[in-house]
C-alpha cells in the first residue's frame, strides 16, 4: 500500500507558522520523518490561510526536494497553485484532486494528463457528500469516463470514496468499505483506491484506534493509499501487517524492519 504522508499541511499549526515565516528546518524535518517513517509520497498542502498559495506551494516543493526524492502529492483546490508545483516536481507527482462535477473534471483532469501525474478522483459533485456505495460508484464512473474520453491512462487514477468521521456518519464508514471494492469492477485496468484516513476520526476521543482499525478493515477489502499520519508507528505497523497477512509481503521475524527500510 502506498502512504501519503499528510503532516505538511498549512491546517496544522507549527507547518502553518512555518510556511507564512518561510521556515525550512521545519518543513525538511517533517518531511524526511515522515519518509524515515515509511512515507512513500508526501501529501503538500498551502492550507486555507496562506495569502500567496501559488508562492506558497513553489517553496513547499523547492524546499522539500532539497532533502528528499520522494514523489509528492499537490494538493488544493485550485488548479493555478497545483500547476505551480507540478512545474517543479523531480518525480512524477499526484494531484490531489478532481471530483466528479464537470467543471472541475474539464480543469484538473488535462493538468493530470498534461504533466504525466498520477490524479486522485473524490467521488462527489457540487452537490456534496455521496449518500451511500451506488451514489460514490456513479461518480467513479463520471471521472472514470471523463478520463477515458481525453485518453488518461487509468493505471494513473486514484479513486476516493470519501471517508466521513464515525462519530457524526457511522452508518458510512461500511459504504465506503463497500465502494472500495465495487471501483475495482468499474475498468480495467481497474483504478486505484485511496482515503483521507484521518477524517474517520476526527472529534472522536481514541483517534489512534479508530484510525488503525479501519486503515486494516479497508486494505482488506482492497486498499491502495491511503494519506494518513506515518509518524503513528502502531499505525504503520497495523498497515504493514495486514498486507503480510493478505499475502502481499514475504514474512520473515524483523518484516516491520524490513518493510520500512525499502
Amino acid at each position: 500500500m502506498l502512504v501519503i504522508g499528510e503532516l505538511i499541511n498549512g491546517m496544522f499549526k507549527a507547518v502553518g507558522k512555518a510556511i507564512a515565516d518561510r521556515d525550512k528546518k521545519v518543513i525538511q524535518k517533517v518531511a524526511k520523518d515522515q519518509v524515515a517513517a515509511g512515507a512513500g509520497m508526501l501529501d503538500v498542502n498551502t492550507g486555507p490561510y496562506e495569502k500567496n498559495p501559488k508562492d506558497a506551494m513553489k517553496w513547499l516543493v523547492e524546499t522539500i526536494q532539497e532533502v528528499t526524492d520522494v514523489p509528492l502529492a499537490l494538493d488544493s483546490t485550485k488548479a493555478d497553485v497545483i500547476e505551480e508545483g507540478l512545474k517543479l516536481v523531480k518525480k512524477k507527482a499526484m494531484v490531489n484532486s478532481a471530483n466528479a462535477d464537470e467543471e472541475k473534471l474539464n480543469t484538473i483532469v488535462p493538468l493530470a494528463k498534461k504533466y504525466n501525474a498520477f490524479l486522485i478522483g473524490l467521488t462527489m459533485d457540487k452537490k456534496g457528500i455521496p449518500r451511500d456505495k451506488n451514489e460514490r460508484t456513479e461518480h467513479a464512473v463520471t471521472i472514470i469516463t471523463k478520463c477515458q474520453e481525453i485518453g488518461f491512462n487509468l493505471s494513473d487514477l486514484y479513486l476516493d470514496p470519501i471517508v466521513l468521521p464515525v462519530n457524526v456518519a457511522q452508518a458510512q464508514g461500511i459504504e465506503v468499505l463497500e465502494a472500495i471494492k465495487e471501483f475495482k469492477l468499474l475498468c480495467d485496468p481497474a483504478p486505484k483506491t485511496v482515503v483521507g484516513l484521518s477524517n474517520i476520526s476526527q472529534g472522536t476521543k481514541t483517534r489512534p484506534l479508530i484510525n488503525r482499525t479501519y486503515l486494516v478493515m479497508a486494505i482488506t477489502n482492497g486498499l491502495t493509499a491511503a494519506i494518513m499520519d506515518p509518524l503513528d508507528k502502531e499505525l504503520m505497523n497495523a498497515a504493514i501487517t495486514s498486507e503480510l497477512i493478505l499475502n502481499k509481503n514475504i514474512y520473515c521475524d524483523s518484516f516491520l524492519d524490513s518493510y520500512r527500510k525499502r
